[in-house]
């Protein structure tokens, strides 16, 4: 049963995407940001069909604005995009996968290449970005975990961060804000996930793409908690590496909240005392 699952779901997946691809093709050709939403649709409908449940804790800033997540794998691409309009930056070899390289495109994902040459005009493609408004995801481990863990933050990943979006009033030189984002997959079919089976959803290390996706649709529905932390901006934090502390940090702090039901007792706290604040007014 759990294959015949994964069989109807791949094909509806491929089905519902095929049929999109040529309207999201149309959209990007136009002005505007269609695209944007219809990717954002898109995304949660994906997660709807895959059985993913996302629960949001935060807020994500509007506008021009790097975002800085943890990386298990392919899941955390529909899981983010769900919750809100945004692109992600990646590298160029990404670009070039079958299939996945085109969504990545579709998109309008950033890539960036490893030639010195090349980060100028990379660079010039970010900060045009921020200033049309757009959140652009940074994924600033480098590589994908098993999702038990956040791997250290490359500070050099974040030099985005110091790119120069004009001045302020007070002309000084403007920077986009940072916003650290928690990634965590909590549950499978309801029942809060052991670190044994969060690999059936990480995709890490020498993993094929394609058999890894068939054994998690096999699996079965998943829940996974999504934090958004208070945004930084490079000069707050006084450098780039003091920036990726920072953001690591935060990151670290919300995934360990969300694997060890942390988050959902302080929110129950904070519940009962609003209720407990209903009743004093109301007496």
């Amino acid at each position: 049963m759990a294959s015949l699952r994964a069989g109807i779901l791949l094909f509806c997946f491929v089905t519902m995407t095929l049929l999109l691809m040529p309207v999201q093709l149309v959209l990007l050709r136009l002005p505007g940001t269609a695209w944007k939403r219809l990717a954002h649709v898109y995304h949660r409908m994906v997660c709807r069909l895959f059985g993913v449940r996302v629960r949001v804790i935060g807020t994500p800033v509007q506008g021009g604005v790097l975002m800085t997540a943890n990386h298990s794998g392919w899941f955390d691409i529909p899981v983010l995009t769900s919750v809100t309009p945004l692109s992600f930056v990646a590298k160029a070899e990404v670009g070039q996968w079958a299939f996945f390289g085109t969504l990545a495109r579709f998109q309008r994902t950033v890539f960036t290449r490893r030639a010195r040459s090349k980060a100028a005009e990379d660079s010039d493609n970010i900060r045009r970005r921020l200033l049309d408004g757009d959140a652009l995801v940074l994924f600033p481990e480098g590589t994908s975990s098993d999702g038990n863990r956040v791997l250290s933050f490359r500070s050099a990943l974040l030099s985005a961060a110091e790119l120069s979006l004009g001045e302020d009033s007070e002309h000084r030189i403007r920077h986009a804000p940072v916003q650290p984002v928690s990634i965590a997959y909590v549950a499978l079919h309801g029942i809060p996930m052991g670190r044994e089976n969060r690999p059936f959803f990480a995709w890490y290390g020498d993993m094929e793409l394609v058999p890894h996706l068939w054994e998690a649709l096999q699996a079965g529905p998943i829940d996974v908690t999504v934090e958004f932390h208070p945004p930084y901006t490079i000069d707050e934090a006084g450098g780039r590496k003091r920036l990726a502390i920072r953001c690591e940090t935060a990151v670290r702090a919300g995934l360990v909240r969300a694997l060890t039901g942390t988050n959902a007792a302080v929110h129950a706290s904070a519940d009962e005392a609003r209720r407990e604040a209903l009743e004093d007014e109301e007496a």
